[in-house]
């Protein structure tokens, strides 16, 4: 069902495939190999917890992501977005977004994408330099990239977004602006570029992590990777793309919409093993605010909701059995506190180039801004790492490169 009904409450879906060829060696995500018979089970289990669900929101943006999502068989998406309208009503722009890694693109893939909705790909490249993507455990090599890069191309898509890495190991600032260069004159409509963060239990852990391991030394040190990010606001402005949030660079209009959807506190719905979902429960009352002591103002009030967040079960095969049962794979439920919210509102909303609204916060939390925060903002505002802009407030470039710590200071001690 497609509708525009701006009366409706906006949805985002997300639906994770957790799937791969091979999992790469920086990876931490919930992904793996498995065989074709097990990726079909899992496409069924996914459509019987779609047909479970039903909400009276307007879907906004779909966002397959992975894993490897263009590891299916290209049908399957079809069935999966196909069984998303008959349970929910879809927005007649809606954004549907999939992740698709090279080696796993095919032009019959890209034509039954197409027809099902697809309109937005994200191709996950990381780097142009073959030998880094050889040390990322990558699949493909670059020109292996630029044949599935055309192929979606001809197949008429018009947005699509490039993923790279900055800050590998035995990656220099040349190395990481060769890249830049190379991937900004194929002339993406949307750049994500994020820094290597070493995650524990990872193969790039065991080698990079230690400063006593030899290879700990390849790492770029903070005042590379700082000049690297540097680098890529410099880089991508001159080819025209636009900073929207800390990591994400766009031509005007081709922002990720489901992406500014988490940032902005859209609620979302999570389908698949080790989902995670923020929805909102209308209470019938209306709850107070007051356990945040320093507001000193318990008459003020928030609305009669309860914002929730879900998180399915992360065992693929567990969750599949689940899903064969007709039994609820969420495994996690948490009430957010107004506490919890406030917290969010800001380290998510400070990502944005925009910035943080005051007249939202007022809306959202029944209060000024200034009796939650003042104090604070007035501090990283002396330290010159937040101003104020004509809404609100945003980082400015160095509260970027120390984003962490203006975070913690928004958070309640």
């Amino acid at each position: 069902m497609e509708h525009n009904n701006p009366g409706r409450m906006p949805l985002g879906i997300y639906i994770h495939i957790p799937f791969c060829i091979k999992k790469c060696d920086y990876c931490d995500f919930l992904s793996g190999p498995a065989g074709a018979k097990v990726r079909q089970e899992y496409v069924e289990a996914l459509l019987n917890e779609i047909r479970m669900a039903r909400m009276n929101y307007l879907v906004k943006t779909v966002f397959f992501g992975g894993g490897t999502p263009s590891i299916l068989p290209g049908q399957a998406v079809g069935e999966i977005l196909a069984a998303l309208r008959e349970r929910f009503s879809f927005d007649s722009n809606v954004e549907i977004s999939l992740e698709a890694n090279p080696g796993t693109v095919t032009e019959e893939k890209l034509a039954l994408w197409k027809e099902a909705g697809v309109n937005r790909l994200s191709f996950g490249l990381q780097s142009a330099d073959n030998r880094e993507l050889k040390l990322l455990g990558r699949i493909h090599t670059y020109e292996q990239f630029l044949e599935s890069w055309e192929l979606a191309a001809e197949a008429g898509y018009k947005n699509r977004n490039i993923d790279l890495m900055s800050a590998l190991p035995g990656q220099t600032v040349e190395s990481w602006e060769r890249t830049l260069k190379t991937v900004a004159a194929l002339k993406p409509e949307h750049l994500s570029a994020y820094s290597l963060i070493i995650e524990e239990g990872t193969p790039f852990y065991q080698r990079f992590a230690d400063p006593e391991c030899p290879d700990f030394a390849l790492l770029p040190d903070e005042e590379a990777e700082r000049e690297m990010y540097r680098l890529t606001c410099r880089e991508l402005k001159e080819y025209g793309y636009q900073r929207y949030e800390i990591s994400n660079y766009a031509r005007p209009g081709f922002a990720c919409r489901h992406n500014c959807g988490y940032w902005e506190g859209v609620r979302y719905l999570g389908f698949g093993a080790g989902a995670a979902s923020y929805i909102m429960e209308e209470t019938g009352q209306t709850t107070e605010i007051c356990e945040i002591e320093a507001m000193g103002n318990p008459e003020l009030k928030t609305a009669a909701e309860t914002y929730i967040r879900l998180r399915n079960m992360a065992d693929t095969a567990e969750y599949i059995r689940q899903m064969q049962l007709g039994l609820s794979p969420v495994e996690e439920r948490l009430e957010l506190t107004a506490k919890d919210r406030m917290e969010e509102f800001m380290f998510l909303g400070l990502r944005m180039e925009k910035g943080i609204s005051f007249q939202d916060f007022r809306r959202r939390f029944g209060c000024p801004f200034d009796r939650i925060y003042g104090e604070v903002t007035e501090k990283l505002k002396g330290q010159g790492l937040v101003a104020e802009t004509e809404q609100g407030i945003r980082l400015t470039d160095y509260g970027i490169d120390v984003s962490n710590y203006v975070f913690e200071a928004y958070l309640f001690s």
